[in-house]
């Protein structure tokens, strides 16, 4: 492997390399989708870690002992022009680089093409970079160098949507999305990274009686070999209607696939009617937002999510209750942790042995029924059945903060990661990181030096 992977760099180095250039400090995107409620967009503000669909954002090296991470910058405040960045935190210096530019997506502000993160056996850094649809294509970048963020070489392009790579044991996957008209599951496998298989289709259903398809996942990886993904379903395409809740696996990089009960599934999927479907929420008139999944320690499959009565902000749609459905081995089972105010809140989920917590901006913000809020800690000893606030991570803040993320093989200080920004109007956005003690450091937000400190602000 190590021999191919240097024959290929070679390669790479007598033809085009593309070249990347350092940026001058962690300036996050601003964004908003411009569907105007009585209480604000539909989501707008502080973008740089959208969307919950793309996954993994952060990766933890321990031969490296760096994190690193990805996030939409953009060139200066006053700007809304995507840059997809990637940056890491020393831990052994507690220092971060100048972030590198990735890909400048030329103009387009959507942070729909924000990037995903991979790192794989030999150290070598994916960049999945999203596309949009059939508007504009996804790329794959790897880094030249191992443990190395300053170049980058351009491997593919091709038709991606919400990338989410996994290095498992049994070779590279990649769940992705595919716009047919409608939103629709897909997967590929590779062996080097390089070569992948045909795009292979997941889940689209129904497809009977007229009705159109489309849905939203989020995966996970248990012992780095079975992959998980949990999703929601859109009644004839309809995002603003997204609910249900489905879960399939497969332990052998989607050669089978199986339900819970490790029942043989044949896939595609087609039918809203089947033993993945965990609940059924269309009959109960719910919205379903995934958020975030993971496996406790005896492989069950955990999710967390939000669900509401509908897709406009505001207190008309509420109560935006945070849920947790979790399968225990025999049954499934659902809690609320808490309430927040908007759709678009977006936290992670940490499983541990003895305490499961959930880190996300649940409580009110300064901008009241905009995405993102005040940054909270929530914790369960009974694995998902009570819950309660452990720590309060942000307050009195001057603007939202939204998406918190949990990096893959976490490692403290740097737990989580965000960014923030005015949900209502356009602003400056900064990057932050925290820990579960409560520590707060921003990322500089301008850099003169190669190498900065994080500022402690919590």
């Amino acid at each position: 492997m190590k021999i191919w992977l240097f024959l290929f760099s070679l390669f790479l180095c007598s033809a085009t390399f593309v070249a990347r250039s350092q940026f001058d400090g962690y300036k996050g995107i601003w964004f908003e989708l411009d569907q105007k409620y009585e209480y604000g967009d539909k989501y707008s503000g502080a973008l740089s870690t959208y969307t919950a669909k793309h996954m993994p954002l952060a990766v933890y090296s321990a031969e490296a002992d760096k994190t690193f991470f990805v996030y939409g910058g953009t060139t200066h405040e006053a700007e809304r022009s995507l840059l997809c960045m990637i940056g890491y935190f020393d831990h052994e210096t507690g220092m971060v680089p100048r972030p590198t530019v990735v890909y400048d997506k030329k103009g387009v502000n959507d942070p729909h093409d924000n990037p995903s993160l991979m790192i794989d056996d030999e150290g070598y850094i994916w960049v999945f970079v999203s596309g949009r649809g059939q508007k504009r294509p996804g790329f794959k970048y790897r880094s030249r160098l191992p443990f190395n963020i300053d170049r980058f070489d351009e491997i593919s392009s091709e038709e991606m949507t919400y990338p989410q790579p996994w290095n498992t044991d049994r070779g590279y996957f990649h769940f992705f999305t595919k716009y047919q008209g409608y939103r629709l599951l897909y997967f590929e496998t590779s062996d080097d990274g390089i070569h992948w298989s045909e795009d292979q289709l997941l889940a689209a259903m129904p497809q009977r009686d007229g009705e159109q398809a489309g849905h939203y996942q989020v995966s996970g990886l248990y012992d780095n070999r079975i992959l998980g993904t949990f999703f929601n379903r859109h009644p004839n395409g309809d995002v603003d209607k997204r609910t249900d809740l489905y879960y399939v696996e497969t332990p052998d990089l989607g050669k089978t696939w199986h339900d819970v009960q490790k029942r043989t599934l044949q896939i595609p999927l087609l039918q809203k009617e089947t033993t993945v479907r965990v609940i059924d929420y269309q009959s109960k008139h719910k919205n379903v937002y995934v958020k975030d999944m993971d496996f406790d320690k005896k492989g069950n499959p955990i999710c967390l999510y939000v669900r509401s009565n509908g897709h406009k902000p505001g207190p008309v749609s509420g109560p935006y209750e945070w849920c947790i459905t979790r399968w225990d081995g025999k049954e499934w089972y659902t809690d609320v942790i808490t309430e927040s105010d908007h759709n678009y809140d977006m936290g992670s989920l940490f499983i541990a042995d003895k305490e499961w917590r959930v880190v996300a901006p649940t409580a009110p913000g300064p901008q009241v029924w905009g995405v993102g809020g005040e940054v909270e800690i929530w914790a369960s000893t009974d694995k998902g059945t009570c819950w309660k606030k452990r720590r309060t991570v942000t307050s009195n803040s001057r603007f939202n903060h939204a998406y918190v993320r949990r990096p893959l093989h976490f490692k403290a200080p740097f737990c989580f990661f965000w960014s923030d920004g005015d949900a209502h109007r356009f602003s400056k956005s900064h990057l932050y990181f925290g820990d579960f003690k409560g520590n707060v450091w921003q990322l500089p937000y301008e850099m003169k030096t190669d190498f900065e400190k994080p500022v402690k602000v919590n």
